[in-house]
């Protein structure tokens, strides 16, 4: 029988150490394609604030506020209070890059307003999947400690599940927020410009992909460590 003080430490490890230098990976990845496109100054010479604000009246959208946050790449849609928070790397600059981020938050605001379904489903599970996130690994644990109690192991591995499941509903929603920001942008962007904004705005992306790769590495090294019955 594994030792339960053992258990979550055994070679299998090396998933989480896979999904752990994706997730670095793809964050030094989009850092580092921002700084090289925060370099190149939009042609309308707009920034990120004025960008966001624009877009926001030719989108029709009159009940969402734009505001500065600290940060560098802290942006974000909150669908709640209706606020779309830039951050001082993105709302002064008049970079290409700047832009593009602002446009890909004002995509989220677009589907908050369009009722986007993949959106809603993603915002009608964040309760469950902060549930799961929250008790999942001490349930694994403590069934580890009660001699691999399988009902609650399995019970904590379900619930583990559905981070991941928030992980890749969250896919469709960034891809299709990116999509539309540069649809939006389109006619303001030069025929140089486009490309650019295209390469931040994957690179972006793939931050989310990583995660959910990271996610899922995560809950197969689960399922090959409790996933089956285990004689006492």
């Amino acid at each position: 029988m594994t030792s339960p003080i053992f258990a979550l430490f055994d070679p299998t490890y090396f998933l989480v150490i896979i999904g752990l230098v994706l997730s670095m990976a793809a964050s030094g990845y989009v850092n580092s394609t921002f700084r090289k496109y925060d370099q190149y100054r939009s042609r309308s010479g707009v920034t990120g604030t004025d960008a966001a604000n624009y877009i926001l009246q030719q989108s029709g959208i009159t009940d969402v506020g734009v505001t500065q946050i600290s940060g560098n790449l802290t942006d974000n849609y909150n669908g709640q209070t209706k606020v779309l928070s830039l951050s001082q790397s993105t709302a002064n600059s008049t970079s290409v890059a700047a832009v593009g981020v602002a446009a890909h938050e004002c995509g989220h605001a677009v589907q908050d307003a369009t009722n986007y379904a993949p959106m809603r489903l993603r915002t009608a599970i964040v309760p469950l999947a902060n549930i799961g996130s929250s008790l999942s690994l001490p349930l694994i644990i403590i069934g580890v400690v009660l001699s691999f109690n399988q009902t609650l192991i399995h019970i904590g591995i379900l619930l583990f599940s559905l981070a991941l499941l928030f992980q890749l509903v969250t896919l469709p929603v960034e891809f299709n927020a990116s999509h539309r920001a540069l649809k939006i942008l389109g006619e303001g962007l030069t025929q140089e410009e486009v490309p650019m904004v295209r390469k931040v705005l994957t690179a972006a992306a793939l931050t989310y992909v990583a995660a959910a790769l990271s996610t899922f590495l995560q809950l197969l090294r689960l399922v090959l460590l409790f996933g089956g019955n285990r004689d006492n």
